[in-house]
């Protein structure tokens, strides 16, 4: 067979397998789930009194709990069931969920926030080692970039939805839907057809097994982007109310998701053929422009503006940098690799929010949204450092 057939061979075969679609659906069910009830958890315990730092607090607590998980979870998905824990864990989410609707202090909500982190530090690991180990190399970023699209968009509806349902049912109830929910994606999973499970590998916890070195310089920019984006989620709602756009600040996450419906795919696609250094540097740059929008903001469609900018800047660099990360190591090592990432996010998440709530409480939001964007500024000068590195990485996986 020819050069050109084989090429042409490759670029018939089609992500979309059943296997495929089927991580996607439980990604963005899931995601929905989480988005609805966090959406909601700072406004719930603000309105419980909470000053702006403890707001923080409770946001990043699941981050340290994610992160102390990560221990266990990166070996885990090595050497056990991936299908047995991603249900184990969507259940222990689910009942985080539901313990927040029977919360009525702060300190009963950070012992249900610990448990919603430790979940998450075996859900979203489990499903982008499942993903990435179903999609050819020739659409790897595409492939990455489309599984990342749907817990975009659920993360981006989920506020809306969690929001609306809250100015009708209060927020328990809401917190409870949330939870049936993830107990209903759970039960799905039960059903997944996956290939009889075969231990290659003894379960043991080392560093090797729990971070993968290769991809470590990588995944500091997936911290740098969390330790940033974790104020949206947490501070947006909050910081819209108080500029007097209450009933409709919602609509921010959903134009988001819609930006994200077509940009998302084409971006992946970009990255693919053009490589990721020269689709993250103008990401970054729209990243930077959103927040210094929101900073000014005083109208709705001000923040749908710095909505349009942020889909393309955060939907841009996230998955393209999972995907560096993941190209980084072998198919055994995807595992580690996945488990880098997320110890990376949550890091970012556990210490942003808490900084960020500091910031508010010495300066205010308006300053916050700008200061925030001085790590982003980092994370471009960074990239540009090492180019040649994620070229090298590119080069190799592609000619794998």
């Amino acid at each position: 067979m020819s050069e050109n057939q084989t090429q042409k061979k490759k670029n018939t075969v089609s992500i979309w397998t059943p296997a495929f679609i089927s991580v996607c659906g439980t990604n963005a069910f899931m995601n929905l789930s989480k988005q609805m009830s966090n959406s909601i958890l700072s406004k719930y315990v603000d309105s419980l009194g909470a000053t702006a730092a403890i707001v923080g607090l409770v946001s990043s607590t699941f981050a340290l709990a994610a992160l102390i998980f990560k221990f266990i979870s990166g070996p885990a998905l090595d050497s056990c069931n991936r299908k047995k824990i991603l249900i184990g864990a969507m259940i222990a989410l689910g009942i985080s969920f539901f313990g927040y609707s029977l919360s009525d202090t702060v300190p009963i909500i950070i012992v249900f926030r610990f448990l919603q982190g430790a979940a998450q530090a075996f859900t979203a690991t489990c499903l982008l080692t499942i993903a990435s180990n179903t999609l050819p190399a020739d659409k790897f970023s595409s492939g990455i970039g489309i599984f990342a699209l749907f817990e975009t968009v659920a993360q981006a509806i989920g506020p809306t939805i969690g929001l609306w349902l809250m100015g009708i049912v209060g927020f328990k109830m809401t917190f409870v839907i949330s939870a049936v929910l993830m107990f209903v994606s759970a039960i799905v999973v039960v059903f997944y057809k996956q290939p009889p499970f075969v231990q290659m590998k003894k379960f043991r916890i080392s560093l090797n097994s729990i971070v993968a070195k290769e991809s470590v310089k990588y995944a500091l920019l997936l911290f740098i982007f969390n330790f940033s984006f974790c104020v949206v989620s947490t501070y947006l709602v909050i910081y819209a109310a108080g500029r007097g756009i209450v009933d409709h600040i919602g609509l921010y996450f959903t134009f988001y998701a819609c930006v994200m419906l077509f940009s998302r795919p084409m971006v992946g696609k970009l990255t693919d053929k053009y490589g990721i250094t020269k689709i993250v540097i103008p990401a970054l740059c729209c990243f930077v422009t959103s927040y210094m929008l929101i900073s000014v903001s005083s109208r709705l469609w001000m923040f749908l503006l710095a909505s349009f900018f942020s889909a393309f800047g955060t939907g841009a660099c996230q998955p393209a940098v999972q995907a560096l990360c993941m190209k980084c190591v072998s198919t055994e090592r995807r595992g580690a690799a996945s488990s880098t990432c997320y110890i990376a996010n949550d890091l970012g998440m556990l210490i942003g929010a808490p900084v960020a709530g500091i910031i508010v409480e010495c300066f205010g939001y308006t300053a916050m949204w700008r200061i925030m964007t001085i790590p982003i500024i980092f994370a471009m000068i960074f990239v540009i450092c090492i180019r040649k590195d994620i070229k090298e990485v590119e080069d190799r996986f592609r000619n794998n």
